[in-house]
């Protein structure tokens, strides 16, 4: 497997998922992922019992292998100074600094940008944060279902205003992980500026402008107009084009029509819904009339397709030159023969000894090449492979190990 990234070091100080999540794809990619636990405790999500209503096996722990496989766990307790000293040590080596932790503990533990650039003044520093690091906001926390589903406006969108109430999150970390490929961006380029500058910059990846840049061409409708989209409620409703809408199937699945330009697909869609005269009927022949009669023609396809089963849609459509897409589920998509053939699941060794885990390969592909990774460390697994590598000697190891500086 090509490893862009092959010779970066990334240092990473942070917990949860999103800030991790970016040491994830840095570390697909190739680079040398250094992720600093708290000696005794390790990452905070380690202790997660329960996801999104579902006990968490803490062997096979989803929250911890998304966002940290293919990275080496070092144990260091950042508060004490022999421990600073230790991470500097690490530091001095890495090209990336990588960090979700609040402006007063980077302070108080000595890790904010002017203390790791004391010891390493070419080294990237980047930062994840809830609201952003300036502004009155700076010093408030959050999590995705804070800042990027709520406060955001996202939550509100996707909530039909039918309910009467508001959606909560249903993906676990759903902002995290689009977050922190947005930070394994931003590192990608500053690196590269630094190739051809020399200049290290400061990275800064909010899950508040995650989600603003998601939904970016809504956000930019509603400041031009005043006015924000809501999504609606579950049927076959399309306000201008019978071709843009959802349709039950007669055994309660669903198939999503999404041809956003007709022109060119009239005749083969109608075709393939086995409404092939409608092709040449004058209320939608063409897309002005398809559009003006959008009620009556959602009406005659709901009609069509609620005639034969979710499967026989699935297979028949497949021929069809417009958009569409059958409506499956997380767990769906994992025997998706498209998704298959895309190498988007990947099998790492699992810690408990069992079957593989399978894990959610990142977004880019390099060269069509599969990728190829190691599990989640277990907390504090390499702190001594590492610390010998950087040249420490094993009385020194030892003798922080004594002092709870280290694990």
């Amino acid at each position: 497997m090509i490893k862009v990234m092959e010779g970066v070091r990334v240092l990473e100080v942070a917990q949860f998922t999103f800030v991790p999540a970016a040491g994830a794809i840095l570390a697909d990619c190739g680079a040398d992922v250094i992720k600093i636990e708290h000696p005794v405790r390790g990452d905070t999500q380690r202790g997660f019992i329960n996801m999104g209503g579902f006990a968490l096996d803490p062997n096979r722990h989803p929250l911890i292998e998304h966002p940290n496989r293919g990275k080496r766990s070092v144990g260091i307790d950042v508060s004490t100074p022999d421990g600073q000293e230790v991470l500097y040590e690490i530091a001095r080596s890495a090209d990336v600094f990588l960090t979700n932790y609040m402006p007063a503990q980077r302070q108080k533990n000595k890790f904010d940008v002017e203390h790791i650039r004391a010891v390493n003044p070419n080294i990237i520093y980047a930062r994840g944060s809830a609201y952003g690091d300036k502004g009155v906001e700076r010093d408030t926390g959050g999590f995705d279902g804070t800042a990027f589903w709520t406060r955001s406006g996202v939550g509100h969108a996707l909530t039909p205003e039918e309910l009467g109430g508001a959606l909560p999150q249903g993906i676990p970390a759903f902002g995290d992980s689009i977050g922190g490929m947005n930070i394994a961006g931003g590192i990608s380029a500053a690196l590269f500026h630094r190739e051809r500058t020399g200049e290290a910059v400061e990275i800064d990846v909010s899950l508040l402008s995650t989600a603003w840049w998601a939904a970016g061409a809504s956000v930019t409708q509603g400041m031009e107009t005043g006015e924000t989209m809501r999504s609606l409620m579950p049927g076959a409703t399309a306000s201008v084009n019978p071709f843009m809408a959802n349709y039950l199937t007669s055994d309660g699945g669903t198939i999503n029509l999404c041809i956003v330009s007709p022109t060119g697909y009239i005749r083969d869609a109608f075709e393939h819904l086995g409404l092939a005269e409608l092709a040449d009927d004058p209320r939608f022949c063409d897309v002005m009339p398809l559009i003006q009669n959008a009620e009556a023609g959602v009406q005659l396809i709901a009609e069509a397709i609620g005639s034969k089963p979710f499967e026989y849609w699935r297979q028949h459509l497949k021929t069809m030159k417009g958009q569409w897409a059958p409506f499956q589920s997380l767990v769906d998509l994992a025997s998706d023969e498209q998704a298959i053939a895309n190498d988007m699941i990947v099998e790492v060794e699992a810690s408990d000894g069992g079957a593989p885990f399978k894990v959610v390969r990142g977004p880019v592909q390099f060269n069509h090449e599969p990728l190829e990774t190691t599990r989640a460390p277990q907390a504090s697994e390499h702190t001594e492979l590492v610390l010998m590598e950087l040249g420490l000697d094993w009385d020194r190891i030892e003798a922080l190990k004594d002092s709870g500086a280290i694990a």
